[in-house]
């Protein structure tokens, strides 16, 4: 029965509604009139789906008209507008603030600012625009003395910048005269001096010539000449020592069990091949030519294992990388070999890489004679603090100072010391010292010795030659030589420094201990 039948839910009514065939379309006048009876009107799906979906319909009006978008904190957009001109922006501020006019002139300020070349536009429009419409506006005495900071700013930049360009232009004034003057000292050299080397080596021209420094292009052949090869070693000879260091090598890449006790000294010498190889890695750094994959790395592993096999009694020694990584730079291999096994043979370098105590005893002796000659305030304060030459003159010895100068200062050190021998190493030393007497009298032991072992980056090259100019190597009328050969005589026994007991103590350890490739400084 009729009676019985339950209702459909809310939720099922919907359902049919929307499942039900579309009405025929109303008129107009009835559309009002349905809504009354239907209390709740069903739209197409599609409809719906549409009104959810809608698009936002974009904001054609002007920029003018939107309201401000202007906010400090937040997401929401600054309000677009038309960029200004900075110099429009600078004409608008002047109109206002009543600066720019006939009757009143422009300050000193104002036509310092208008003279400039550039125009710095972001700070330009910081300092000129005026502050959004939600800000308090600023006042007139504070506009102004940002107009005037900011116009101080700006002359004080391009005063900056003209100094900047008048520095760079003098630097490449000098570049190019110093490129004129070594174009025509190599001319000379390769004309004059080169072709007549045994009559005009020693003459006053080329000795200032000599002082000036040598030409790169020339140098290495200066070089060779100026050391000689008292040790009579070809190229040959060379070959021979680079072979023999190879087959060391393999047979160090596989040793055997089988050894020959009366030949350990000479296997203990040889042995240092493999330090060669830790070694180069440190030599020149900043260059990246000597490293692993560079363009010299085996050219300095050859040279250094062939000096090896040619003087297993000295073998390898700390420094010795630095040396002939400077020959390879100026000379060809060979030639680079036969230099260096001529420098390395000279008394003082000898000496020093075979670690002869009573001989480096004898040189810094020597080297204390001048250094209380030439710099006395210094020397006291250096024997007051206890600091002894062989703190900071083993390195320099060593390494010829290619390792404490730079590289091009270091060559011109050579320059002369090839040409005045082991007395102008010592002379330059004095010239350090000199130079920067006034900072090492101020310094305690710890800083003087951290200072002298690592001297700065930037060293004058002018100010160090004239300070070692300024050197005197004369002592009561005696020369190097003579307080040298003074000093030999009575040198103290084998082993002990002047200082400390610890000192002599270290020394004696340093000759018990000594291995080829180890630094007589990190023993």
């Amino acid at each position: 029965p009729a009676e019985r039948r339950k209702p459909f839910s809310p939720a099922l009514h919907v359902v049919f509604k929307l499942l039900a065939p579309m009405p025929a379309p109303r008129p107009p006048e009835q559309t009002s009139a349905g809504c009354d009876n239907d209390p709740c009107p069903v739209r197409p799906l599609s409809a719906s789906f549409r009104s959810l979906f809608a698009r936002r319909v974009k904001d054609n009006r002007p920029a003018e008209q939107r309201d401000p978008g202007w906010k400090l904190f937040g997401k929401v957009p600054p309000r677009e507008g038309p960029i200004k001109d900075p110099k429009k922006i600078q004409k608008e501020y002047e109109t206002k603030s009543g600066r720019a006019g006939p009757g009143n002139p422009t300050s000193p300020r104002q036509s310092v600012r208008k003279n400039l070349d550039f125009e710095p536009l972001s700070t330009t429009a910081l300092i000129l625009e005026d502050r959004p419409a939600n800000l308090p506006a600023k006042p007139a005495e504070e506009a102004q003395k940002h107009r005037q900071q900011y116009e101080e700013m700006v002359a004080q930049a391009k005063k900056r910048e003209l100094k900047e360009a008048q520095k760079r232009r003098k630097q490449l004034e000098d570049r190019c005269r110093l490129e004129e003057s070594i174009g025509s000292a190599a001319q000379t050299w390769i004309q004059d001096i080169l072709p007549n080397w045994s009559a005009m080596c020693t003459s006053r021209r080329v000795r200032d010539l000599w002082w000036q420094g040598i030409p790169p292009s020339v140098r290495g052949r200066v070089w060779s000449l100026a050391v000689g090869n008292e040790l009579n070693i070809t190229h040959e000879l060379y070959n021979i020592c680079l072979s023999r260091a190879k087959e060391k090598w393999k047979t160090t890449a596989a040793p055997s069990a089988e050894t020959e006790p009366e030949d350990s000294g000479s296997l203990d010498r040889e042995s240092s091949l493999e330090l060669i190889k830790l070694d180069i890695s440190r030599t020149f750094p900043q260059l990246c030519i000597f490293q692993q994959g560079g363009p010299y790395h085996d050219v300095l592993h050859s040279i250094l294992g062939a000096y090896t096999c040619y003087r297993p009694d000295v073998g390898y020694v700390q420094g010795m990388s630095f040396i002939a990584a400077v020959l390879i730079l100026n000379l060809d291999t060979a030639d680079a070999f036969i230099a260096f096994a001529n420098l390395l043979n000279k008394p003082c370098q000898m000496a020093f890489f075979r670690v002869d105590h009573s001989l480096m005893l004898t040189y810094f002796a020597a080297f204390e004679v001048f250094f209380e000659e030439n710099l006395p305030k210094l020397f006291a304060h250096f024997k007051r603090n206890n600091l002894t030459p062989d703190i900071y003159l083993i390195d320099w010895i060593f390494t010829l100072y290619s390792k404490s100068l730079p590289l091009d200062l270091a060559c011109r050190v050579w320059d002369v010391f090839c040409r005045d021998g082991e007395e102008f190493l010592f002379r330059t030393a004095l010239g350090l010292l000199r130079l920067y007497q006034d900072v090492l009298t101020c310094m305690d032991f710890i800083h003087m010795a951290q200072f002298l072992t690592r001297l700065p980056d930037l060293l004058p090259a002018e100010q160090l030659f004239q300070h070692i100019a300024a050197v005197h190597m004369s002592s009561r009328n005696r020369k190097w030589a003579q307080v040298g050969s003074s000093h030999s005589m009575k040198a103290p026994r084998k082993g002990t420094f002047s200082g400390s007991p610890e000192r002599s103590r270290t020394c004696e350890l340093r000759e018990k201990t000594r291995k080829p490739g180890v630094c007589v400084t990190c023993v």
